[in-house]
């Protein structure tokens, strides 16, 4: 294994200025590859073309907007603090640097905090900030204290914002006070079902914004349980929240909050996408549940892990509760005693890249934040819990610091992605799953920048296109390679033209199965032939009314080869009486029809022959 000490982390990791607005468009590129040849390097500049691209294309479109982004880092925990105040002064500050600095390293900008122990403490105890001999109560809170923090903790949270003062920080606990549960013990247990216990713990998580505050470090974000599902927890601190417990503990705390620090945002449950096996009988719609009782008015949304499940529930819960935020707030790399360090960082960076970097993002996530922001290389220290759980970065006993993959996957966002940018609409035709393609998600920055991270999912090298309004650039990545393209805001990448919902837009087809994933604004999905191409095969959409559009745009998606060869386009308003509209020879895996027309139905149909299938990834409207 290669491994790099962060002293001498150079690597393209330097100022990343606002490209001047020239008169060609270029974006500039950073490329990380598994076998680490190369770790954010910037490479040449690509310019933006006139020339349409055969290859498969990501249509990236400033004027769709989604979630806004707060902001990607992972955690300083009392593990993650003892390392790194383990290192000499000088390899910490510049360690410090290469994470926070946005300049001359990969800005990290958000942080999720434990209160109080969790299962990455270095302590031979764990412990809270009210903590009483066994059978004692402390209802005034008059024991309260963080100064366990104080030593070494708050110091890094300090320099950390001083180093990225758009830094965001986000709170969770992962036991009250034992005092609080049944058990009387931090690990396993719930909170004491008594009226006065929720009001103490609501008092106690308010005094911790309060004394984080005043110590430097204000809390935007608290979330009142770490995975309330996991009912027994491997001898760290853990509780058994259930839905009932939780809504308690929010009505009880909402308004304390408002009052004490009006800027906190309350983020509920804090768990898995799926419910794992292992919580036998949770609740599996635990944050639906919570977002449909009243006390979700002092809820801002919900956050969610990746240990089990699939991001797509992100945004099954963004479509019930559009009002609601999501963000998602720990994942782990894990590593094997068995396997080499090189396997560790490539399985590592293809998962990562695809299931959080790009699958919770483009589900509706506004923070990506992995777990432990260093560990020793031993995966430690921790007390309980994950043995095999790798950080950012790593220290060794010689005193130097490695990066892991995780540094390389939060640092395509966090440095090219600010805090208040905006996602944007990609065209992405890669899984969570892996099924070969290319991967990717857009953001446009309060600078007007735009910022467009892309996976190739196979293992070898992909030629892919981008296109921004009626300019286009190619470019080809290695196997498994991550990369950050970004240009600056351009007059000649306006689109003059709006894209047009096909919400309730239905489909059919001559032949294949699945029209409908043709007009279901997901170029990963497609409608196929599943024949060599012949003339007379159709797909037909149904707008469900007369709609104006003046660019049809057919996205054979990332199969290449499987677009048209001859196609001709018909518009009708009653689906009896056609018109032929235009008909073309296909060049390549977007076609774009520019027509001026109204109608409700359109059929498009082959009129030539190849042995490949033919297939529709997406039929766009634009007017």
């Amino acid at each position: 294994m290669r491994t790099t000490a962060i002293v001498a982390l150079v690597l393209g990791l330097t100022a990343v200025p606002t490209a001047e607005a020239s008169s060609t468009p270029e974006a500039r590129v950073w490329v990380t590859t598994p076998d680490r040849a190369a770790l954010l390097h910037e490479r040449p500049r690509v310019a933006f073309g006139t020339a349409q691209s055969a290859h498969p294309t990501i249509v990236v479109d400033p004027d769709r907007g989604y979630q806004t982004v707060d902001g990607f880092g992972a955690s300083i925990t009392d593990s993650s603090a003892e390392v790194l105040h383990g290192l000499s002064p000088a390899v910490r500050a510049e360690t410090m640097r290469k994470l926070f600095d946005p300049k001359s390293g990969i800005g990290v900008s958000f942080l999720r905090q434990p209160v109080g122990s969790s299962d990455f403490t270095a302590a031979a105890e764990h412990y809270t900030y009210d903590d009483v001999p066994a059978g004692q109560t402390d209802f005034a809170l008059k024991h309260f204290s963080i100064r366990h923090d104080e030593a070494k903790i708050l110091p890094l949270l300090r320099e950390a914002k001083r180093l990225n003062p758009r830094l965001k920080v986000m709170a969770t606990p992962w036991s009250p006070p034992a005092w609080m549960k049944t058990g009387d013990s931090l690990v396993g247990g719930r909170l004491k079902d008594d009226p006065k216990i929720y009001d103490a713990y609501a008092r106690y998580l308010v005094k911790f914004v309060q004394a984080y505050t005043r110590a430097g470090v204000p809390i935007d974000f608290l979330s009142v349980q770490n995975e309330p599902q996991n009912r027994t927890p491997d001898a760290y601190p853990g509780t058994d929240m259930p839905v009932a417990d939780q809504l308690k503990v929010i009505e009880a705390l909402g308004p304390k909050l408002r009052v004490a620090s009006p800027r906190t945002k309350i983020l509920a449950y804090d768990h898995n996408w799926a419910t794992h096996p292992n919580d036998g009988t949770a609740e599996a719609d635990y944050p639906f549940q919570v977002l449909r009782d009243k006390a979700a008015r002092w809820v801002a949304g919900t956050a969610y892990h990746c240990y089990y499940g699939d991001p797509s529930a992100q945004t099954a819960l963004h479509d019930a509760f559009p009002d609601k935020g999501i963000w998602f707030t720990e994942c782990s790399g894990s590593k094997s005693v068995t396997d080499p360090p090189e396997k560790v960082f490539s399985d590592t960076l293809r998962w990562h890249a695809r299931n959080v970097v790009l699958g919770t993002t483009r589900n509706w996530a506004r923070s990506v934040v992995n777990w432990n922001i260093a560990l020793d290389s031993t995966g430690g220290p921790h007390n309980g819990g994950c043995g095999t759980c790798t950080g950012l970065v790593t220290a060794h006993p010689d005193g130097s610091v490695s990066t892991d993959a995780e540094y390389y996957t939060i640092g395509h966002l966090a440095k090219f992605v600010q805090p208040g940018a905006r996602r944007i609409a990609s065209t992405s035709f890669g899984t969570t799953g892996w099924n070969g393609q290319v991967m990717d998600t857009a953001f446009r920055n309060p600078d007007g920048s735009t910022a467009l991270v892309v996976h190739n999912e196979n293992d070898d090298p992909r030629t892919f296109a981008v296109n921004v309004g009626d300019r286009t650039f190619e470019y080809t990545l290695p196997g498994g390679a991550l990369a950050t393209f970004t240009w600056p805001a351009h007059h000649k990448l306006r689109d003059k033209l709006d894209f047009v919902p096909l919400t309730g837009a239905t489909a059919t087809a001559s032949l294949g199965k699945d029209a409908a994933l043709a007009v279901d604004d997901d170029a990963s999905t497609r409608w196929s032939s599943e024949a060599a191409q012949a003339a007379g095969q159709h797909l037909q959409v149904d707008l469900g009314r007369n709609r104006d559009f003046r660019r049809v745009a057919i996205d054979s998606g990332g199969n290449l080869g499987d677009y048209a060869r001859n196609w001709q386009l018909e518009v009708s308003r009653d689906g009896t009486t056609w018109r032929t509209v235009a008909s073309g020879r296909g060049t390549g895996q977007l076609t774009n029809i520019d027509v001026r027309t109204s109608a409700r139905y359109l059929r498009i149909t082959s009129t030539g022959a190849a042995s490949n299938w033919w297939s529709i990834a997406d039929i766009r409207l634009y007017r």
